[in-house]
């Protein structure tokens, strides 16, 4: 912990903007790959990233290889980088490292150069065998030659300096201060062209408040804060990248670098993606386009031969997906709110953002179902993907049926094979009764109301009937009239409901009957016609056949 109490940050609960974001994709992500890519995929990552929004990439360590210094010269000499997007490059604090990293910038209209050195106690004692005052001169000595060299380019690149002092978790939080305003001093910022102090947690050592208290500790101690760009550079040992980003931004930080994903080496850099979407449902526009998220997941799989995580946040396939009864049912209800309050705040139930936002789908990636799936979830694919509105009696019969198919078949339904279950078990079963033709009448003065007559034809088992009836409707009507066949049909009428299948006006409509026998079993049925009224009588033979299978009045 810092020296002193550093503890502003606790007071706030969100943050109000987005970061400066710098993708290091190209560099930290390049080199973290077991293949590297090729310079052609570099060169289309960088585009990538451009299209996505950052406006500062850092695109490698020209000086390390022939590989890095020809793709920021294919950059620069394609005239690839918009005049809004600065390139960083990394360097250290080497004077022949130094003279060919600006070599390799030379004709760039926007520039970051990144100068680093270790400053840890470990790396002090082990690695390098030096003091305090040794670290601090290897650091004053970069900062004095990036300055010297950035003078003597008259290319008309515009410069602006980085400073990290790396390995800074493990820095004691005065020395880190020590370190940053010897390089600000000779570094001289100014409000037109700031200092990037880069902070960064090169290797997780505490939890997120501790680093958020070093992040404000070192804000409070810095020389001419008001010039300068307080960065961070997360990684995620601990697993807490993100919160460790977070945490900083509320302790005073104005900048971050990261990765898609979280790509980096090791257990990666700090996930962009989830930062950005997580200020996003807080109502902070993050400047970055994730809103066709599932090409972003492509694009990051092509160029790094990394699959993203299914439980990936926001990114993976099955985040937005519920395959719980009780989440279902939750969602399709807070679904229907939604629509029905024409409400602006997005509070639907286990759902954090809008999937849509996200160029995600709600039929193929919110509501799946398997086992565990429950009527809900069921009623809602056959609602939205296929137009039935279900009556909510008929729910759990149909989602049992389904779920039983699942659990014998140990796989997930998608909605096609939800559909023509559906569809086989209910919709125009026509076996052994079949309806083929009716003719409806209105009548007076039945059972002192007005009624219905009817003349149907009817194939029951191969054999065809016509029969007549007078009934308080036209449903009860053709009950009474097959009662005149050689069968009997003993069950009563429960529930009717109907609607259009399409908004069009020559759409079907579509009918949902139930009925029960003697001994209270309830039996559904749906019709799907054109003419409503033959929608209804399908209805109710799909129903009185449904019961067959069971009682066999028809053999």
């Amino acid at each position: 912990m810092p020296p002193e109490k550093s503890m502003d940050w606790t007071n706030k609960d969100r943050t109000e903007k987005a970061p400066i974001w710098c993708s290091v994709d190209l560099r930290d992500g390049n080199q973290a790959l077991i293949v590297p890519m090729t310079l052609e995929e570099k060169l289309e990552f960088f585009q990538f990233l451009v299209k996505t929004g950052f406006k500062e990439i850092e695109v490698g360590f020209p000086a390390a290889s022939d590989t890095e210094y020809e793709f920021l010269r294919c950059l620069i000499e394609r005239d690839l980088i918009p005049d809004d997007v600065k390139v960083q490059v990394l360097t250290q604090s080497r004077e022949h490292i130094i003279a060919k990293t600006f070599d390799a910038l030379k004709g760039a209209k926007n520039a970051v150069v990144h100068l680093y050195n270790s400053t840890s106690l470990a790396q002090r004692e082990q690695v390098f065998k030096a003091d305090k005052k040794e670290i601090i001169n290897i650091a004053a000595s970069g900062a004095k030659l990036i300055k010297e060299y950035a003078g003597k380019d008259k290319s008309g690149t515009r410069y602006q300096f980085e400073y990290s002092p790396e390995s800074f978790t493990g820095t004691e939080p005065e020395f880190a201060a020590e370190v940053c305003n010897a390089v600000i001093d000779i570094l001289d910022p100014s409000a037109d062209n700031k200092l990037i102090i880069n902070l960064p947690s090169t290797v997780q050592m505490s939890m997120p408040h501790v680093y958020a208290s070093q992040i404000e500790y070192m804000c409070k101690h810095l020389h001419k804060r008001e010039d300068l760009l307080v960065s961070l550079h997360p990684h995620n040992d601990r697993g807490t990248g993100v919160a460790d980003a977070e945490l900083g931004l509320l302790a005073g930080a104005d900048r971050i670098e990261g990765t898609l994903f979280g790509n980096g080496e090791r257990t990666g850099n700090v996930d962009i993606v989830t930062l950005a979407m997580n200020l996003y449902t807080h109502g902070v526009d993050p400047g970055l386009d994730f809103s066709d998220m599932p090409n972003v997941v492509k694009m990051y799989e092509k160029f790094t031969g990394i699959r993203v995580h299914p439980r990936h946040p926001y990114g993976g396939q099955l985040v937005f997906a519920a395959f719980s009864g009780s989440h279902q049912d939750a969602i399709a209800k807070g679904m229907a709110y939604r629509r029905d309050s024409d409400t602006d705040r997005w509070t639907v139930p286990y759902l954090p953002v809008d999937p849509t936002d996200l160029g995600r789908v709600y039929e193929a990636d919110v509501i799946r179902i398997n086992s565990q799936s429950g009527k809900g979830g069921v009623a809602y694919i056959l609602e939205h993907n296929f137009g039935y509105i279900i009556p909510a009696k008929m729910r759990e019969e149909v989602g049992y049926m389904v779920k039983g198919v699942s659990d014998r078949k140990h796989k997930e339904l998608r909605p096609e094979e939800i559909f023509d279950l559906f569809d086989e078990e209910y919709i125009n079963v026509f076996e052994p009764v079949d309806i083929t033709d009716a003719t409806f009448k209105k009548i007076s003065g039945y059972k002192n109301n007005n009624g219905m007559s009817v003349d149907i034809d009817v194939d029951i088992s191969g054999k065809t009937y016509h029969l007549h009836a007078d009934g308080n409707g036209r449903l009860d009507a053709v009950s009474k009239a097959l009662s005149q066949s050689p069968y009997t049909f003993d069950y009563e009428f429960v529930t009717y409901s109907e609607h259009a299948l399409e908004s069009e006006s020559d759409s079907r409509a579509a009918a949902y009957v139930a009925i029960s026998d003697s001994k209270g079993w309830l039996y559904w049925g749906v019709g799907l016609h054109e003419d409503i009224i033959f929608a209804s009588i399908n209805a109710l033979v799909s129903a009185i056949n449904r019961m067959n299978k069971i009682n066999h009045f028809v053999e």
